[in-house]
């Protein structure tokens, strides 16, 4: 049972990003329901409504219908009265894209800047091509209420800065967030590129889920954490770093951030295509190898099946600690679902604890492509559509 809640906090009125939260979740689109909601006097929900309408938050439409007398205006929340900013940025592609204030898609562009060379070679291709993408739309930059952006390596969540992965070194220590303000003057949210994948994910394909695991596989592994429907990031931002805690019979692998025997090391991209070229068959690339495996390639499904094994035997751990109801595997190794499943789910039913597994589902991931950018437009929409953040933008305006 819940901690009851305490007086001051039940006595405190509703505020207006309160009311808008309601109108944007259809729990109330009425002033009557509104007052219903809330128990705020109709001259308080009139002063609140008359705001979100004058901020352009909310629009008066149609009429609802009536229980008699004159039938009440309908309010609804304006998807279209502002734009916010996606990208993730990844080593071999970056996407960018606009999306309204519902979450829907207006443009997306791809493209192949050099980001392991650091953001100085990345963020101008990024910042240019949302302003062609917000032309697209017929948007500006006075539009933009918000960007997200997911970036390959660990980020320090709170400061929105990058930490120094071995692959980016250009990047780390770097505030990519006041660099975009500059361009876009509007909050901006920098996250890890798994956990955008992860909120993607699960906003598009499993809103009701409420614990859920996204695991990339590609060139390195990582997962993103969903509980209680929220991402869960850790003290610092380093939660899901499952690529680099050690696997049994590794060979002694020596892995990029030098330990020996990282998950990331044996079972990711790199390894799987060096394995190809000792048995004499070069693969061009992880989703090349991917494609090898779906066909049914026997080489490639062997490869691909035993790092799901792999994966498994870390993720066992994982279940037994967090006890997610799904786990979605995603990635460029992902697009072979159906043997990289196979390998994880073998080891993970076999390894957990019965009740742990029993409702557990281990999927491909289903947004392809969009996760990550539909993950990083949730995150920036959930934080500056929040009640105390559309009440400072009021405040601010008046």
């Amino acid at each position: 049972m819940g901690m009851p809640r305490s007086k001051a906090a039940s006595a405190a009125p509703a505020s207006s990003g309160r009311v808008l939260e309601l109108i944007r979740t259809g729990e109330a689109a009425t002033r009557t329901e509104i007052g219903r909601l809330t128990g705020l006097s109709r001259p308080a929900v009139a002063l609140r409504v008359t705001e979100l309408l004058r901020h352009g938050l909310v629009t008066e439409g149609a009429t609802a219908p009536s229980s008699g007398g004159r039938p009440p205006a309908r309010l609804e929340f304006n998807a279209a009265g502002g734009v916010v900013l996606s990208a993730v940025l990844g080593i071999s592609r970056s996407q960018a894209a606009v999306y309204d204030l519902g979450g829907g898609l207006l443009a997306v562009a791809g493209g192949s800047p050099e980001v392991e060379h650091g953001p100085h070679i990345a963020l101008p291709w990024l910042l240019e091509t949302w302003q062609r993408l917000l032309e697209e739309c017929g948007r500006s930059a006075a539009d933009v209420r918000g960007s997200g952006i997911g970036v390959p390596g660990t980020v320090e969540f709170a400061t929105g800065r990058t930490e120094t992965p071995p692959v980016l070194a250009g990047w780390g220590g770097v505030d990519i967030a006041p660099l975009v303000a500059e361009r876009f003057a509007a909050p901006v949210v920098v996250d890890n590129d798994v956990n955008a994948m992860a909120l993607g994910e699960h906003r598009a394909v499993h809103p009701g889920v409420g614990d859920l695991l996204f695991v990339k596989v590609s060139t390195g592994i990582g997962a993103g954490v969903v509980a209680g429907g929220a991402l869960l990031r850790g003290s610092l931002g380093a939660a899901g770093e499952i690529g680099h805690i050690p696997v049994r019979d590794g060979g002694g692998t020596p892995c990029r951030c030098g330990n020996t025997d990282c998950l990331e090391a044996v079972a990711a991209g790199p390894a799987l295509l060096e394995r190809m070229a000792e048995q004499g068959r070069p693969v061009a690339g992880v989703a090349e190898l991917a494609g090898l495996a779906q066909e049914g390639d026997p080489d490639a499904v062997r490869l691909v099946r035993q790092a799901g094994r792999r994966l498994g035997e870390v993720l066992a751990g994982a279940v037994n600690l967090l006890n997610p109801e799904v786990i979605v595997l995603g990635g460029l190794l992902g697009r072979a679902h159906d043997h990289l499943v196979a390998g994880v789910r073998e080891v993970v039913f076999k390894r957990s604890i019965p009740l742990a597994t029993r409702q557990l589902r281990v999927v491909g991931n289903r947004s392809g492509e969009q996760a990550g950018l539909r993950g990083a437009a949730a995150a920036v929409l959930e934080s500056v559509l929040a009640p105390e953040a559309v009440n400072a933008r009021i405040a601010a305006q008046r």
